[in-house]
C-alpha cells in the first residue's frame, strides 16, 4: 500500500503502483482529481519523455507543480503512462 499525503490530506492511495527512480507512480484512478489543478509546467526526461504537472490544492493552499505524469511516455517508460507521482513536500508512505 502506498499513500501520498499533503497538509494532512490523502491525495492518492493504492496497493498498485509503479516504482521508478525511487518515485511512486500512482494509477490515475487512485488519485483524487478534486485536489489537482493543471499546471503550465513541463519538463523533459531523456528516457521517459515529456512530463506534465499539476498543482496540488488542499483547503485553499496550493503546492505548485507538486504532481507530475507522462501522458505519452517513451517506450522504456510505458508502464507509467498517465500515472501520477508527487514531490515538493508531499509525503509518500509505503
Amino acid at each position: 500500500m502506498a499513500r501520498a499525503i499533503w497538509n494532512g490530506t490523502v491525495i492518492a492511495e493504492s496497493d498498485r503502483f509503479e516504482l521508478v527512480e525511487g518515485n511512486v507512480y500512482f494509477p490515475p484512478e487512485t488519485v483524487r482529481p478534486d485536489l489537482l489543478r493543471p499546471s503550465a509546467k513541463t519538463t523533459v526526461c531523456g528516457w521517459k519523455g515529456l512530463a506534465r504537472y499539476h498543482d496540488v490544492v488542499v483547503d485553499g493552499q496550493v503546492n505548485a507543480a507538486a504532481a507530475w505524469y507522462y501522458a505519452e511516455p517513451k517506450a522504456a517508460a510505458s508502464a507509467i503512462k498517465d500515472h501520477i507521482a508527487f514531490w515538493q513536500g508531499v509525503r509518500i508512505e509505503r
